[in-house]
């Protein structure tokens, strides 16, 4: 089963909750746990694999994994709130708009345990962070463009919205990395995490900009966008792509050339570290939280000669 139909399997509702986790002891009640996403992106797929993984060794808690279809701060309120009023204990979220999201987590926080992941929240009282430092993952992509623009030229950035910190985050750090190049940045096109306005940027930036040299996605299903742009408009090899994340058309498109390199997370470890970490927490081990609130999952650079390694580990993570 591909990731792609998966992601639009737990998207087919506004809300997609599942309980995960083995029967506890008789007597006992199990921790319960809830993980909330920023949208329906294969890229989750990947960490409910974690959380799967996480709760199967546990045995003692109980995950409440959701999807805003719609990709919206509005109905991740909602969501928490459905969870606080069934008695949550731990939440973890990839805030959507976290500068405009502090009250709602901050209300959440005196009720239950509040973590943040993929998405920090830094403002708010979650209790930490796991997940990329995205500023450096940003610089990262934008050494990667640096490589394969070695005269420069001008590119496009394409994200889903600038309201997230993640994005934030990465579009600094590329800005930062080609800081005093020959690399122009043209703008930045958002989505609303519509993978058919997605492309639509993607095809209208080409059309318009006939002398763009490369193209960067910063969310998951950017690369798929411009994987599928690019070849539609017999663009493929011409335009030079950096992407980030796993989408099997992503690594599909670095395989073939389409795609120089691809920025990915770990997914999977935002899942499992989620849920062992929010169960430690909650039992009074609070020990592992470092100074700085934010426990980092490193990130890599996938290329032609490094993506088959990395699709055949990735099968593994998802029992495939």
């Amino acid at each position: 089963m591909g990731l792609r139909s998966t992601a639009i399997a737990m998207a087919a509702s506004v809300i997609f909750a599942i309980g995960f986790g083995s029967t506890p002891a008789r007597g006992a009640e199990p921790m319960k746990l809830a993980f909330i996403t920023n949208n329906a992106s294969d890229f989750w797929t990947i960490a409910r694999a974690g959380v799967n993984k996480a709760v199967e060794e546990l045995k003692d808690v109980e995950v409440d994994f959701r999807i805003p279809a719609d990709g919206t701060a509005a109905t991740q309120k909602r969501i928490i709130e459905d969870l606080l009023a069934k008695g949550i204990q731990g939440i973890a979220i990839s805030p959507k708009d976290p500068a405009n999201q502090t009250g709602v987590l901050n209300r959440a926080a005196e009720r239950a345990l509040v973590i943040c992941h993929d998405s920090d929240a830094p403002k708010s009282k979650r209790a930490f962070y796991i997940g990329t430092d995205n500023l450096a993952a940003g610089r990262q992509a934008g050494q990667l463009i640096k490589e394969v623009l070695p005269n420069g030229g001008k590119i496009m950035i394409f994200v889903g919205t600038l309201d997230a910190q993640n994005a934030h985050d990465r579009i600094g750090g590329i800005k930062e990395a080609l800081a005093g190049s020959n690399i122009e940045v043209i703008d930045v096109r958002t989505d609303e995490t519509d993978r058919v306005r997605a492309k639509s940027n993607v095809k209208d930036t080409i059309v318009k900009y006939p002398d763009i040299a490369a193209l960067v996605g910063i969310w998951s299903y950017n690369g798929p966008a411009i994987v599928n742009a690019l070849k539609e408009s017999g663009k493929a090899g011409q335009i030079k792509a950096v992407t980030f994340d796993e989408e099997q058309e992503t690594l599909s498109g670095v395989r073939d050339g389409v795609v120089y390199a691809t920025v990915v997370q770990q997914p999977y470890q935002f899942g499992y570290q989620a849920i062992l970490k929010m169960r430690d927490y909650l039992k009074g081990d609070k020990a592992f939280v470092p100074e700085s609130k934010q426990i980092i999952v490193p990130t890599l650079a996938i290329k032609k000669d490094n993506v088959d390694e990395f699709a055949a580990n990735l099968k593994k993570l998802l029992g495939q």
